[in-house]
């Protein structure tokens, strides 16, 4: 669709007229010779307004997510982004994370038919290619050979007044949310429902017990509600009262403190006795835990993982005979320690599982729409915020819930 690019650059917060696309916008943006902590390697810059190809939406970013992902952006590790981009023929030689938000459509590309200029959109996470041969012949997107975190390994995410977004990412904003509580939904809504509603047949039924690890971070708030509007008894991991609270008023059942524990890391060789007998003591002690919290002596049937190298093992010791362990992340390290003997003689199953499909976003906008789904957002700032609030999770320093920074949705 015709639009008219303009030699201006705007405020946050200021529309340019409509039908026109500025050519300079603000940005948060991440550069090779500044990788190292969030707060130092993202700063606001001007850059240029991306071009809108074929089946591309520009759109208008209210507010914008934070997430993870680009922490490990910032840090360069373990994977630089912009040199993988690089290598691959992509000559821009700087990064604009965010892999979630929402806005409004400010400018649509060639083939664009179900979303128009005006339209107000929550943004899914992930990008991949239709034209896919896998794709075509009936394969989920998410596990297509093409499939990339959008804001991460892909550019120009939400931590810019214009995101270039494809069309299939844009799902109407429910007219009853805010620009902040519809920016914080998607990455860990649609996450964690997948995890715990995806792999069938191990989804939440009336009843059963769940752990959720990081109960209080953005993806355990709403993994926490999940299971509860299923019927099932979560029991939040924390590290401290306060977050501990937090979990109980959005409906665990019970609460377990991660720091009266010290077995945590990479799991002892079996022939080193002590130091295993050690870990499983620990193990076993969780365990206990898990059982005070429920009233009874039973082992989650679903784990929801994200914390990976120092808690997998003790995740899957504790599952339930037949059980899963789904896994998301590995915030701790990559390395996953098992004792086969608790996968195969007890067939338990380990899960990968990575974002969501298109229809499980839309379930989990349409919940948050209804008021099953408190997004439990924190507004961090602005723009010039988006370092401060990776640092905060850099750190383990953030609030519960969800962390946004409002791009052109500024406060009154």
């Amino acid at each position: 669709m015709a639009h008219t690019r303009v030699k201006e650059l705007y405020e946050p917060g200021t529309l340019p007229p409509a039908g026109s696309v500025p050519e300079l916008m603000y940005a948060a943006v991440i550069r090779q010779d500044r990788l190292g902590p969030p707060d130092k390697a993202i700063r606001t810059e001007v850059v240029p307004v991306p071009e809108v190809g074929r089946g591309q939406v520009l759109v208008h970013v209210m507010a914008a997510g934070i997430n993870y992902n680009n922490v490990w952006a910032s840090l360069g590790r373990p994977v630089d982004v912009i040199a993988a981009r690089m290598r691959l023929g992509d000559p821009v030689d700087y990064h604009i994370g965010g892999s979630e938000g929402a806005g409004i459509v400010w400018a649509v590309g060639e083939g664009v038919r179900h979303v128009k200029v005006g339209d107000e959109v929550v943004l899914t996470s992930a990008q991949w290619d239709e034209t896919s041969p896998d794709i075509r012949l009936g394969t989920d997107p998410m596990a297509s050979s093409t499939q990339l975190a959008w804001g991460y390994e892909s550019n120009f995410g939400t931590f810019a007044q214009y995101a270039l977004a494809d069309e299939y990412q844009c799902l109407p904003k429910p007219a009853g949310l805010d620009w902040v509580d519809a920016a914080s939904l998607m990455c860990t809504g649609a996450t964690s429902y997948r995890q715990l509603c995806g792999w069938p047949p191990h989804v939440v039924e009336p009843g059963d017990p769940v752990l959720i690890w990081g109960g209080a971070g953005g993806l355990g708030s709403m993994a926490i509600q999940i299971v509860r509007y299923r019927g099932g008894r979560p029991v939040a991991v924390v590290s401290d009262e306060a977050r501990a609270e937090h979990c109980r008023r959005l409906g665990a059942v019970g609460t377990i403190n991660r720091r009266d524990f010290d077995h945590w890391g990479r799991l002892p060789s079996v022939d080193d006795t002590e130091a295993y007998r050690g870990w499983l003591d620990g193990a076993k002690r969780f365990g206990a835990q898990i059982w005070e919290a429920l009233g009874e002596r039973r082992a989650p049937r679903l784990v929801l993982e994200h914390s990976g190298q120092d808690t997998l093992p003790t995740s899957m010791y504790v599952c339930a005979t037949g059980g899963m362990v789904a896994i998301c992340g590995g915030t701790s390290g990559y390395n996953g320690d098992l004792d086969l003997r608790y996968l195969w003689m007890r067939q338990k199953r380990l899960q990968g599982s990575h974002f969501a499909s298109l229809r499980e976003c839309r379930q989990v906008v349409g919940l948050v729409a209804e008021g099953v789904l408190d997004p439990c957002r924190t507004v961090i700032g602005t723009l010039d915020d988006v370092g401060y609030a990776h640092q905060l999770l850099h750190d383990n320093r953030q609030p519960p819930g969800n962390l946004v920074v409002r791009i052109n949705s500024l406060p009154d």
